[in-house]
């Protein structure tokens, strides 16, 4: 295979191999937005985030870094913040900095949840110089799974920013925030990060950037089946496509193929058809009557929220039900 292709032979990892396989042969194709973050993955997405069109990570960490204290339910002292899909503790910081009325942190301990086993190596690595008092629990999951935290003595917060919610679909962000809300317990909370509905015009540049970084993204996906599932697929016969649904209020991200094409994964041999997708991602957008209606079908009151001016992105505070 040409070098282009990413097609480097190693040992295969049977879980990626079931993923990509499952979704390559359904009808039709897709690919589960998960496996984007193996270390290039988690790389290539920071950099997105710095990207002038990636209005997300500016406005959210703007809302963080203004609102402070307020963010958080009043009494909240010698608690734990649990992040779920946390594989860099930059937003947490804006929380973990935080102190109560005696000038003691609010959070003595942090548990991050995510997939990126590299990646929260080094978020405790660095946590345990800058915030050497910290309890920092780093759990290597699919926060999607049944997930069983360590035990969590005084107040807890749930904390999902990004607008990850937006990464599922409607019946799975019900069930990972009930999952949430069973693994918190009683009188928890939640802060999570939702992207709000506006213009396409708007929407659509940040998932399909002027420097095309958004574009290797997307291809990373195969380079990474390439590796870890036996697949030989060449990337130049793929092209990155973001478009807005309206009927279902999302952003969706696809990859389309260039030419009729056989490829293989795991030994198993895959038609993909001269511009059929390979659907691997959707980025829902919400309303706040959106967000409280999840919330209220998972067993959480939406207690606070927060908009910028422009009401580009917002924050909700939800309460145990």
């Amino acid at each position: 295979m040409p070098n282009e292709s990413g097609f480097v032979p190693r040992e295969l990892r049977v879980d990626v191999v079931e993923l990509a396989i499952a979704g390559l042969t359904a009808t039709p194709k897709t690919l589960p937005a998960k496996l984007f973050y193996d270390a290039e993955g988690c790389r290539l997405f920071y950099r997105i985030t710095e990207l002038p069109e990636y209005y997300l990570t500016r406005t959210e960490t703007a809302l963080l870094r203004s609102l402070g204290r307020s963010l958080l339910p009043d009494g909240l002292h010698d608690a734990a913040l649990v992040e779920f899909g946390g594989s860099d503790e930059t937003k947490a910081r804006f929380l973990l900095d935080l102190r109560d009325g005696s000038g003691e942190p609010v959070f003595n301990t942090y548990v991050s949840v995510d997939v990126a086993e590299t990646a929260l190596t080094e978020l405790r690595q660095r946590l345990a110089v800058s915030h050497s008092y910290l309890k920092t629990v780093p759990i290597v999951a699919d926060f999607m799974a049944p997930l069983d935290l360590p035990a969590l003595d005084g107040d807890r917060l749930g904390f999902f920013p990004g607008s990850t919610i937006g990464n599922l679909d409607p019946g799975a962000a019900v069930e990972f925030l009930q999952a949430s809300r069973d693994s918190l317990g009683p009188n928890s909370w939640f802060l999570l990060g939702a992207d709000l509905r506006k213009p396409p015009e708007i929407l659509l540049p940040a998932y399909n950037d002027s420097e095309g970084e958004t574009a290797e993204f997307n291809l990373n996906l195969l380079r990474r089946l390439n590796r870890e599932a036996g697949a030989d697929f060449d990337l130049r016969q793929f092209r990155h496509q973001a478009i807005w649904n309206a009927d279902a209020g999302r952003i969706e991200m696809h990859l389309i193929s260039a030419r009729d094409q056989t490829v293989h994964v795991g030994g198993q041999a895959i038609r993909i058809a001269r511009e059929e997708s390979i659907h691997t991602e959707n980025s829902y957008k919400f309303t706040p009557r959106i967000i409280r209606d999840i919330a209220a079908a998972a067993g959480w009151d939406l207690h606070r929220s927060w908009t910028d001016a422009a009401n580009y992105f917002g924050i909700f505070l939800l309460r145990y039900a």
